[in-house]
């Protein structure tokens, strides 16, 4: 058997007790990192000197571009990868030297790793059956996970019969089932179509809110990370560029890279200050309060446009190049002399420019966000 399968069916053989799942969690563990190095060959740092605390019961994500090295960061929580260097511990336990089976960590993989000729009871079982739980223990936790996960009109189909959504469910109920401390999931959403994936992120968060379990949620994906974490850690190169709530990642992000990846375009470069006035490629600006950094950041849900030519603080001349309409929302593209910017307006009660009309874009000095490349 692969580590990677014992790992996700297998837990400590000192795991809390059984829990009633219709009740939170009383207790959730934590997880400490420190000086965290993983290094591929002579030339793949994976991880670069990694510190990093997750605290009892949140949803914590792990988000950046491929190669960032936020699997590795996974897979050596899961035992399935050794660092070079550092020490990791969960719950207070250190668990660096600790093989996958002793680990109280289960783990949903992004490919669900179910037996497709098995019944979902079986699937659900099989971890409980490889600690060697009485049959009658068996049958009670997976009668009850399956009803809290609501599969529970499934259980005696085989996998291969179910939906994408449905088997992602089975998924996360078989990981549930052992009672872990952590559950760690890689990507397990990446496969399922849009719809889809939007519901199962609710519910998904649902289920790790109402068992207060602690979850570390592996993505490349912006809005998911937003919509479900208490907070993000964004990778780069092995290294934690920021960690914080969601909003303030995609508010205050604290450079170039974060900005650009959490899908910012509207960064300007700073070329000259005196006191809270910026002179940069855009014009001259009033921040509220500026602090140091090279770049200006501007989010386009911040701006407004007005009619015309119209004058006062941080009122630019621009004129409408490209417009995309959203339903809900359009989507501007603004040319302020040789300079782009992009603003995104809220449809409701309000005139639309057009392509080539002549407006004036206004932000507010309090939204003008200041960084480092």
């Amino acid at each position: 058997m692969s580590d990677s399968f014992t790992a996700d069916v297998t837990e400590s053989v000192d795991a809390p007790p059984v829990v009633d799942t219709d009740e939170p969690r009383r207790q959730a563990s934590s997880i400490e990192m420190q000086g965290l190095h993983k290094r591929f060959g002579a030339d793949t740092v994976a991880l670069d000197g990694v510190d990093l605390t997750i605290e009892a019961g949140e949803f914590f994500t792990l988000l950046g571009p491929s190669g960032c090295g936020k699997t590795t960061l996974l897979r050596i929580l899961a035992g399935l990868e050794d660092a070079d260097a550092g020490e990791l511990s969960i719950g207070g336990r250190t668990i660096t030297e600790v093989p996958p089976h002793q680990r109280s960590v289960n783990t949903v993989f992004q490919s669900y790793a179910l037996f497709p000729h098995l019944s979902v009871r079986d699937n659900l079982a099989f971890g409980l059956k490889m600690r060697g739980l009485p049959a009658a223990e068996r049958d009670a936790r997976v009668a009850r996970i399956a009803e809290f996960i609501k599969l529970g009109d499934l259980v005696d189909r085989r996998v291969e019969q179910l939906s994408g959504g449905q088997r992602q469910r089975i998924a996360l109920a078989r990981a549930l089932v052992n009672e872990p401390d952590v559950l760690l999931l890689d990507e397990p959403l990446s496969a399922l179509d849009a719809g889809l994936r939007s519901q199962l992120q609710v519910e998904l968060l649902r289920v790790q809110k109402r068992l207060g379990m602690t979850f570390v949620f592996v993505t490349h994906d912006q809005q998911e990370a937003m919509v479900m974490s208490d907070r993000i850690a964004v990778l780069n190169g092995g290294i934690i560029q920021q960690v914080g709530p969601p909003r303030d990642v995609y508010e205050r992000p604290v450079n170039a890279f974060v900005a650009r990846f959490m899908g910012h375009d509207n960064l300007f470069a700073i070329t000259a200050r005196q006191g809270n006035r910026l002179t940069t490629t855009l014009g001259e600006l009033q921040a509220e309060s500026p602090g140091a950094g090279d770049l200006l950041l501007i989010r386009p849900e911040t701006l407004d446009l007005l009619a015309g030519d119209v004058t006062g603080v941080n009122h630019l001349p621009a004129r409408v190049t490209e417009r995309l309409y959203r339903g809900s929302h359009a989507e501007y593209c603004l040319a302020i002399g040789d300079t782009t910017l992009q603003a995104t307006l809220n449809n409701r009660g309000r005139h639309l420019p057009e392509v080539g009309d002549r407006v004036t874009v206004v932000v507010a000095p309090e939204d003008l966000v200041t960084l480092s490349e």
